[in-house]
């Protein structure tokens, strides 16, 4: 039997290609019949494998989160205790890389970081990415009302992160930072040629000063327990 033209339809070769979809043209771009004509296939061929277009979207989005290593939330529950000597230093270290790991995923696909941002719904690898970093807080010694918020804290602050860019709201016109205006901007219009540089800098500045924050509460705690 000659083996067909195209691919067959699967659901992660729909959610790949509305993934690239949104990547390359936004949010607003996906719709089944757009869709569907990318693949080259029939509209109500996609509903054979998902029932509605919001479940696409849901699968595009559980793409970017399932690239985001969890790796070291593994490594905390298998320490027996992990950070619980009071040191802070294990899931101090797994909030760091995830964090980053986090954000690459979301930077890579900036279009359907506002649709990620309004929670992991019933999206499997976003559940499983809720489950690993409150599992890691509490087998870190942290209360679980605590590493939820924690949980939350670091979601709001990474999403936000990756939503747009500082340095590139500014415009390269030198002109335009009049310094009897803006006596202190003299030098804003050089940002957008380090967009990358300012951002990343910033989001590590925060990263680190949150996850400091986070270890004195941890020692708090410590100390407040006996």
């Amino acid at each position: 039997m000659a083996r067909p033209r195209k691919p067959l339809l699967s659901r992660d070769r729909i959610a790949q290609a509305a993934l690239a979809l949104i990547d390359e043209e936004g949010l607003a771009a996906l719709s089944t019949r757009r869709l569907a004509a990318e693949l080259g296939v029939s509209g109500p061929s996609l509903y054979n494998h998902f029932a509605t277009k919001e479940a696409i979207l849901d699968a595009a989005a559980d793409t970017v989160v399932a690239q985001v290593d969890l790796s070291m939330f593994d490594a905390l529950a298998a320490r027996a205790g992990g950070g619980r000597d009071g040191t802070g230093r294990d899931w101090r270290g797994a909030l760091l890389a995830w964090g980053r790991s986090y954000r690459a995923a979301l930077t890579d696909h900036p279009h359907i970081v506002p649709f990620l941002a309004t929670g992991p719904g019933l999206r499997p690898a976003g559940l499983r990415m809720a489950d690993a970093v409150f599992g890691g807080m509490v087998e870190a010694g942290w209360p679980a009302a605590q590493a939820t918020r924690i949980g939350a804290l670091m979601r709001y602050f990474v999403t936000g992160s990756a939503l747009g860019s500082f340095a590139g709201g500014f415009v390269g016109d030198a002109a335009a930072y009049d310094p009897a205006d803006y006596p202190h901007l003299g030098q804003a219009h050089l940002l957008p040629g380090h967009r990358e540089q300012v951002d990343q800098g910033a989001f590590e500045t925060g990263l680190r000063a949150l996850v400091d924050g986070l270890a004195l509460q941890y020692q708090e705690l410590r100390t407040a327990g006996g």
